[in-house]
């Protein structure tokens, strides 16, 4: 339960839940509620799809490059820090959404880069390989279908959620949610060089 729980929270924060919650009310703020639930679940089965494909085949992409996963590690967690920055600056994607349809928006850029951007993907490569046991493996799959779920569920509630919090506290809570992957960066990157030193 505990590794779960562990494993949820990091990647349901990895995936920048109220940035992400945040570009989304944005970019369909012309839509209706009905295309903007359509949207969602689209967005949510492009992200399990795309997540679950660097989970699995994690092991073998550092077995062709020859990456250790320590090495992985503190690139990810590089990668991780810098997205942290744009979340906590406040810095937006840029992108002419006035110029495509809504359902266009699915995969990029609501996928890849905002939900599924550098620094998730390390973790999730680094985590397919360090996933070992069958028990372990279950409860990381697991973690990260309810994670993927949770955020597909805020999308398909957005037009609600807008009403109820408002945008400006969204953007208070997605700052804070970057000072959270700062921390968890640092603690990845001192994990790698940990290892790699064998201290």
């Amino acid at each position: 339960m505990d590794l779960f729980l562990s494993t949820f929270l990091k990647i349901f924060f990895l995936m920048t839940p109220f940035f992400v919650l945040t570009m989304f009310l944005t970019m369909t703020q012309d839509a209706t509620v009905k295309q903007r639930k359509a949207l969602a679940i689209k967005v949510t089965i492009s992200v399990i799809v795309v997540s679950f494909t660097l989970l699995f085949f994690g092991k073998h992409i550092f077995s062709v490059f020859g990456i250790t996963l320590d090495a992985f590690r503190i690139g990810a967690g590089a990668l991780l820090f810098l997205t942290a920055i744009d979340l906590v600056r406040g810095k937006e994607h840029e992108s002419n959404v006035d110029d495509k349809e809504i359902s266009q928006l699915a995969v990029v850029p609501l996928s890849m880069p905002m939900i599924i951007g550098p620094g998730t993907t390390g973790i999730l490569l680094v985590m397919g390989a360090t996933l070992d046991d069958t028990s372990s493996f279950i409860t990381g799959t697991m973690a990260l279908l309810t994670a993927v779920l949770v955020i597909g569920l805020m999308l398909y509630t957005a037009s609600f959620i807008e009403e109820f919090v408002g945008k400006e506290a969204l953007s208070v809570v997605s700052k804070i949610t970057g000072l959270i992957l700062a921390a968890l960066s640092a603690q990845i990157v001192f994990t790698g060089i940990k290892n790699f030193l064998g201290l």
